[in-house]
């Protein structure tokens, strides 16, 4: 099979995108690979063809869980053998999954750059044949990028376990000065370096500076058809201008990152399937999400940076056809980020505080905690210290890049369980202890293969075949975890904090203080970039592409800024045009006041009327009562 026929069988489509298929020849000649492709662009397909098309199984890193998880279920239920490796999953279920990578028929192995810090994962990579390594989000490698995570430092060392594998760094937001460092970082052999231009052109970027946002949020969604996204600052106001809307009888719902599973995957669907017409959501939401009829997408507040502003304005329009990226920024909100973002960057001293009280929070003694891992409320932690959530996210941040501890998103991971010993031995368990029995045997029936690998269950669905409550089948399957008759993982929906280092104390602390100075310079610059953007009455779509380093662009024509330049100049020229209409009218001979007004295309009755009596004036035309002349 050819790559083209790899693309109809398992996606449907019968050719390639743009850059798309220069992209996958240079994988498959074994280049180093640098691709920058907007939102949208189609950039798994740049790694997921050209692996398929090879002998061996290709790595993919990635830094979004979620998007892990969504990208190895569309692949299976491709009839693609996929599996993905995350934080909160136990060491004797990582051990399966990496002995099936190597030993079985897996074409992809996603892996949160966090897991590359592990000797287990090192180690069993260097036995796997891999054919391709893939780095998703690959900006997040760089410190002068809008979203730089410490643990993407770790994936340069894949070079030298695999020094003859080809690698692809993909992203859909790096500046020139960023790509440099993406190549630096990853050490790229000459790379072969494909970027998309950032111009969108069916996109129309519109900036409104007002104070009643609410009320032109309403009149957007009321003039534009089609579905849309609404991005706001926290959870609370998610909730808010969604009941607002929903007053307004508008189909609205809200969606963030502290529902509860089942609820997120329901508002996500009903929008998906346009059941709900507006999602109100924080940046939580969107990433991953193929929706391709997106007609607007609205910022009701200043975004934290223009690669953060790109990406989630860029889920507009990605089916090509007209939508709009609007921004309701005023005055007050520009301070606000300033201030916001320059009273919430963390001191060292509030950074090694932040650590000593994680200490005390999973009760670990000094010296003690290398490796474990933890689920993390950031709420809950926050409030039992008194602690800002800003300066402690920024906190946890710089503690990541100095090697102390790793942090992940919010993800849901179902309940699995894993039987450790063998057919006999539990069948004789089960003689010896009749009360598990009819667990075991749900267990063994429901739910294949669970003496091989983990397995995902659920309890709701025993305890209505066992006839018990949760709680006491949740015991029972402790108890059996407790006997080692098997592993029982039970499920979680938080992100998780592993200890990289035995527990420090805060005298004995080497916080990189230079780092943390350039992070505030970052910070300043993307604010700055954002509040110019704001404000400045030039082209939106040349100032986001000079932004991205294409600084010769044309004006879209399409932006609030080069609409109001066209009503402008459309305003200079319309008198002029109104004269000669009439007078081209009445060179045909005279006309009634009713005939002339009504001949003439341009403009409303008042207009006309207003131009007539003008050139009455100036002498350019006459009248006798009844007829004009010219």
């Amino acid at each position: 099979m050819n790559k083209t026929d790899i693309l109809k069988q398992y996606w449907g489509f019968d050719s390639f995108r743009p850059l798309q298929e220069d992209i996958i020849d240079a994988v498959l000649a074994h280049k180093d690979t640098l691709a920058l492709l907007p939102t949208g662009g189609g950039k798994s397909l740049c790694f997921q063809v050209p692996a398929m098309l090879q002998e061996g199984i290709c790595l993919v890193i990635s830094p979004l869980i979620a998007l892990m998880k969504d990208q190895v279920e569309n692949l299976k239920a491709k009839g693609i053998e996929a599996v993905a490796i995350y934080a909160g999953m136990g060491k004797r279920e990582i051990d399966i999954l990496l002995d099936n990578c190597i030993y079985g028929k897996i074409k992809f192995l996603y892996l949160s750059p966090e897991r590359l810090l592990s000797d287990i994962v090192r180690v069993r990579i260097s036995h796997m044949k891999v054919n391709l390594i893939a780095i998703d989000e690959a900006h997040c490698i760089s410190q002068w990028g809008y979203d730089f995570r410490p643990p993407y430092l770790q994936i340069k060392e894949l070079r030298t376990i695999l020094p003859k594998v080809p690698v692809i760094a993909l992203t859909a937001t790096a500046t020139q000065f960023v790509r440099k460092d993406i190549v630096e970082k990853l050490e790229l052999k000459d790379p072969q370096v494909f970027v998309k231009s950032f111009a969108r052109k069916n996109l129309s970027y519109v900036v409104f500076d007002l104070e009643d946002k609410y009320k032109k949020l309403v009149d957007i969604i009321r003039n534009v058809k089609g579905c849309g996204l609404v991005y706001v600052r926290n959870r609370r106001e998610t909730a808010e201008v969604s009941f607002f809307l929903k007053r307004n009888q508008i189909s609205a719902d809200y969606y963030h990152a502290g529902l509860e599973r089942s609820e997120r995957s329901r508002k996500q669907e009903d929008w998906k399937s346009n059941k709900t017409r507006v999602m109100v959501a924080t940046n939580a939401f969107g990433m991953g999400i193929d929706k391709p009829d997106v007609r607007f997408v609205v910022h009701l507040d200043l975004p934290e940076s223009l690669e953060a502003y790109y990406q989630e304005a860029g889920r507009a329009g990605r089916d090509e056809h007209r939508a709009f990226a609007v921004l309701l920024a005023n005055k007050s909100d520009q301070k606000a980020l300033e201030y916001k973002y320059s009273n919430n960057f963390p001191s060292v001293e509030e950074i090694k505080k932040t650590y000593h009280y994680l200490g005390s929070y999973y009760q670990l003694a000094y010296g003690m905690g290398e490796g474990l891992s933890f689920p993390f409320d950031l709420a809950d932690y926050c409030k039992k210290f008194n602690l800002g959530v800003l300066k402690t996210i920024g906190a946890l941040k710089f503690l990541e890049h100095d090697g102390y501890l790793t942090l992940s998103e919010n993800i849901f991971l179902q309940s699995r369980v894993l039987f450790l010993i063998n057919n006999e031995d539990l069948y004789r368990f089960q003689i010896e202890n009749a009360g598990y029995d009819p667990l075991i045997k749900s267990i063994l029936r429901s739910y294949g293969g669970s003496f091989d690998q983990y397995v995902k269950i659920n309890e709701y669905d025993l305890t209505k075949r066992l006839g018990v409550s949760f709680n006491t089948l949740v015991g029972m399957l402790k108890r059996l975890h407790e006997l080692e008759i098997l592993s029982y993982l039970p499920q979680t929906d938080q992100p998780q904090l592993q200890f990289l280092r035995p527990r420090a104390d805060q005298l004995h602390m080497d916080i990189d203080v230079k780092y943390i100075e350039l992070r505030k310079k970052i910070q300043d610059d993307q604010i700055s970039a954002v509040l110019a953007y704001a404000s400045t009455a030039q082209c939106r779509s040349i100032q986001l592409l000079a932004y991205f380093d294409e600084p010769a662009a044309a004006k879209c024509g399409v932006c609030d800024v080069c609409l109001a330049e066209k009503r402008a100049e459309e305003s200079k020229e319309f008198p002029e045009k109104l004269e000669f209409e009439i007078a081209t009218l009445l060179q045909t001979g005279p006309q009634s006041l009713d005939d002339l007004v009504a001949g003439v295309k341009t403009g409303n009755e008042t207009e006309k009327l207003n131009q007539i009596r003008e050139l009455l004036d100036a002498g350019k035309i006459k009248t006798d009562g009844k007829n004009y002349y010219l």
